[in-house]
């Protein structure tokens, strides 16, 4: 008799709290860092993009989550675990690195102008 397997419940569960705690440590770090470039001049902001390598760590462990996350609950209509990652890991990583070279662009934005250089209403 042929069973059907039993659907990744727990890894959807586990991807879902990667995903938060490290979006969690990922806002407490980027509200770290803004605060300190709040404090500091001009000059000496424009220096620290390379500060932006911290928030690497939490936003690699939201993007394993995610996969994680999708990849589960694709298993569970498509039953094939392979296939279930092989599709989810490179829209993962597509959309990942889009929001990464955005936070980018923004954060870097933020440095050169401030937070008026951020005019979010003219749009």
């Amino acid at each position: 008799m042929y069973y059907l397997p039993e659907p990744p419940l727990f890894l959807i569960f586990v991807g879902l709290v990667i995903g938060v705690t490290c979006g969690l440590a990922f806002e407490a770090t980027l509200k770290d860092k803004v605060n300190l470039w709040r404090t500091q001049s001009p000059q000496t902001r424009e220096n620290q993009l390379s500060d932006i390598s911290v928030l690497q760590i939490p936003f690699v462990g939201i993007c394993v989550g995610i996969c994680i996350f999708l990849a589960s609950g694709l298993e569970v209509f498509i039953y094939s675990r392979v296939f279930s990652y092989a599709l989810s890991l490179p829209l993962t990583l597509f959309i990942g690195g889009l929001v990464w070279t955005q936070l980018q662009k923004l954060i870097l934005q933020l440095l050169q102008g401030g937070s008026k250089a951020l005019d979010l209403d003219a749009y």
